[in-house]
């Protein structure tokens, strides 16, 4: 008691451990309130912020806030850890940290080199710090490169998720609306199916639909049912065509035991999708979807606020080299991310924080209906994000998914999204829309109607 203190305004407020210091240091978040790890006042608030900005970055290093001993996400965090890329910041406090990152030394470089020392707890602590344009303006200095059939991260590059959902699966729908993306420039990060029907039969026949399309028209994207892991592994060995393995994934080993998976298990299922060899410019077969609350809600969280859990989850992501990850934003509800406010403050947060410990980080812009939020909240972060340097973003049709009844964007939110930021697709990608007459000169996707020549055109490749 006392080795976490400070002084606000009179009062002295004294933390009992570091993993309070660091929940209340946290933004305001539904979700730590309703676990009881908040703070109770602006102040104390602003307190724990300056205990963690005088906080020694080795701290973390020496005081797991989840024990090593019974959680294998802790393990995977310090056995891994790079101590040489670690060097040239560990002699700064979170707060020293928080300002190098914003220099001029803090270049593109220097932070790549530097993502393998740093743990999420870390990166956690140093965002609890940043204001949302702190957030944007580290996140857009990271880059981050990954490759399948296309090849995402590259600068003045915005990639997307084609997202087109049915709520019975029906292969005829899945394809009018994978068609519909592909025609606003939709599926250079993946083309991928949350499927309604959850077994190795139905994620079979939708991996086999989305593959014959990818075909038919030379697409140069991937594809992906976001079906369980061990779905995955079985429709390996019944020789679909998978491209690449998804999971959600949380941040200690008691959420991901609720999720039916452990390490080891992932890295089986990478393994298996390397054996097929089905990427053309890289090979990374992994995608994983996070979002804060996920432990929280299966109480297991070990009394660490839901935001440093996140950050955790990206060290699982981290160690399986993926393609793509996303945080699935405000997707869990406001018991979690109460408003616009707290969803906006907590993309930035995840988006950076992921791209900071070296990942090809996206988001899923959504709210669920019951959340104080709108669609203008979803410009407004869709923009940050783009100016943040997100590597993609998440389309369905109208903003609106009919299979999981949330909202998220639509199609042509981050096709004007790339109009305005002057954004282009993957280079694959981008380079097969123009083949198909579907982009301009300048890499603009014309309006369409029904006469249009790019729509004939790709309805007919496949002859």
């Amino acid at each position: 008691m006392g080795l976490y203190r400070a002084t606000v305004g009179g009062t002295r407020y004294d933390f009992a451990d570091l993993r309070t210091v660091m929940a209340c240091a946290s933004p305001r978040r539904s979700g730590d309130e309703l676990a009881g790890l908040a703070a109770e006042s602006d102040a104390q608030r602003m307190a724990a912020r300056l205990v963690l900005a005088d906080l020694p970055l080795r701290a973390f290093l020496d005081t797991p806030l989840v024990p090593y001993e019974s959680d294998e996400v802790t393990r995977l965090i310090v056995d891994t850890h790079d101590g040489a890329a670690f060097a040239p910041v560990a002699s700064l406090t979170v707060g020293g940290f928080r300002d190098w990152l914003l220099s001029y030394a803090a270049d593109s470089a220097a932070l790549t080199a530097l993502a393998p020392g740093l743990t999420p707890e870390m990166v956690a602590a140093v965002s609890k710090l940043m204001r949302n344009a702190d957030l944007i303006a580290v996140a857009a200095k990271c880059q981050v490169i990954t490759g399948f059939r296309t090849t995402l991260g590259l600068p003045g590059r915005l990639a997307s998720r084609l997202q087109p959902n049915h709520p019975t699966d029906d292969p005829a729908g899945i394809a009018a609306s994978t068609l519909d993306g592909l025609l606003f420039g939709m599926g250079d990060a993946v083309i991928g199916i949350n499927p309604a029907t959850d077994n190795v039969g139905a994620c079979v026949t939708l991996l086999e639909m989305l593959d014959a399309v990818r075909q038919r028209f030379d697409i140069p994207s991937q594809s992906c049912v976001l079906t369980h892991v061990t779905n995955s592994i079985e429709a390996i060995t019944r020789g679909a065509p998978l491209d690449l393995v998804f999971q959600s994934v949380a941040g200690t080993e008691a959420a991901n035991a609720g999720f039916g998976i452990s390490l080891s298990l992932l890295g089986e299922a990478r393994e298996a999708a390397l054996s097929l060899r089905r990427g053309t410019v890289g090979d990374n077969v992994m995608y994983f979807e996070t979002g804060q609350g996920a432990a929280l809600s299966a109480d297991a969280h070990h009394g660490v606020d839901q935001q440093t859990v996140e950050v955790r989850a990206y060290a699982v992501c981290r160690a399986f080299k993926p393609l793509i990850v996303n945080t699935v934003v405000g997707f869990i509800g406001p018991e979690y991310l109460y408003d616009s406010k707290q969803i906006i403050r907590a993309g930035l947060e995840d988006h950076c924080c992921g791209k900071l410990l070296g990942l090809p980080m996206g988001v899923d812009v959504c709210y669920t209906n019951h959340a104080e939020a709108d669609q203008d909240d979803m410009d407004t972060l869709m923009t940050l994000l783009g100016v943040a340097g997100v590597t993609f973003l998440i389309g369905v049709p109208g903003a609106d998914d009919v299979m999981l009844n949330y909202q998220s964007l639509s199609y042509h939110d981050i096709l004007g999204l790339r109009h305005l930021l002057d954004r282009r697709p993957a280079p694959e990608f981008a380079d097969w829309l123009a083949r198909m007459g579907m982009s301009d000169a300048g890499g603009r996707l014309p309006p369409l109607d029904a006469d249009a020549p790019a729509l004939r055109r790709l309805l007919a490749s496949g002859g």
